[in-house]
């Protein structure tokens, strides 16, 4: 009964996480006068000061230390640092420039991306299903090239970097809360010297006294932190079948905002592409649902 319960925890966290990442575009889109770099540097400095807090009263400062000392992990996590703050200023690119849409896709084949890099990178084996499922995704990819003529450069680009992001991050195994505030402290440096040229060029949009979007902006850090926690809660409690099926919340809310709340343009070549992917992710789900995890 105590299992079950705790199990019961886990989906609830990991529906909040995921809920709570399809729904950031909201919080983009309330911010988007601020421009995208801006934005980002507001999501690094703030994320580091509110993890700071974090750790401070989870008492993880002996876990940073020992990593700090590392020097092979710190140069893997200066690389993940790039690879997730590229992340995050592409979505944040997205979401300004009405893109919502393309950018859920990019989550939804991540997944299917991660396969691929097992198979390049570390000599994996893809199942029968896994083989189907990146088919269909490069079908996907195809009828985009072909119907509008340009590679969805969006989708792409957040569906590698994430993917890559992910796989230099198992490489070092961490602590996913002591990993990413180690990653945000790397990047802080640049994001107040580049802030620092936004005050001296008139470009900054984070005023003293603060306003309302000053405040907004500072909740560029919570928007980081909350689902993290939410995830991690999730991640102890619940199988990794179960986490897979659940994180396809994220980029369906997504899609849906920004087709019926946001009426960006969903016609019938984008439905196809979007089945394409649908159809692979079915597949990547069996393939998940018959492995024993």
């Amino acid at each position: 009964m105590k299992n079950f319960t705790e199990e019961k925890k886990g989906i609830v966290y990991a529906i909040l996480a995921f809920v709570f990442w399809g729904l950031v575009p909201i919080y983009f889109k309330m911010v988007k006068s601020v421009s995208p770099t801006e934005i980002l540097v507001h999501r690094i400095v703030w994320s580091v000061i509110f993890l700071t807090i974090l750790i401070f009263l989870t008492k993880q400062f002996c876990i940073l230390k020992d990593i700090l000392r590392d020097k092979s992990k710190m140069k893997i996590l200066f690389l993940t640092s790039v690879l997730v703050s590229s992340n995050w200023l592409i979505f944040i690119w997205a979401i300004s420039n009405n893109k919502i849409t393309e950018a859920s896709l990019g989550y939804y084949i991540n997944p299917i991306v991660n396969v691929i890099l097992g198979v390049i990178f570390f000599s994996e084996k893809p199942t029968k299903f896994q083989k189907i499922a990146i088919v269909f995704a490069i079908f996907a990819i195809l009828n985009e090239i072909i119907s509008f003529g340009s590679v969805p450069l969006v989708s792409i680009s957040l569906a590698l970097s994430f993917g890559f992001y992910g796989m230099f991050r198992k490489k070092i195994s961490l602590p996913s809360v002591a990993g990413l505030y180690i990653e945000t402290l790397i990047m802080t440096p640049f994001a107040i010297i580049y802030f620092i040229y936004l005050v001296e060029t008139s470009q900054n949009s984070f005023v003293f006294p603060l306003n309302y979007l000053s405040f907004l902006l500072i909740c560029a850090g919570l928007i980081t932190v909350i689902p993290l926690l939410w995830f991690n809660a999730a991640a102890t409690r619940v199988s990794l079948v179960k986490l897979g099926f659940l994180q396809y919340f994220g980029p369906t809310i997504a899609f849906l905002l920004g087709v019926f709340v946001y009426d960006e343009p969903f016609d019938s070549k984008k439905l196809i592409t979007f089945s394409f992917i649908w159809i692979a992710l079915v597949f990547f789900t069996l393939d998940s649902r018959y492995k024993k995890i």
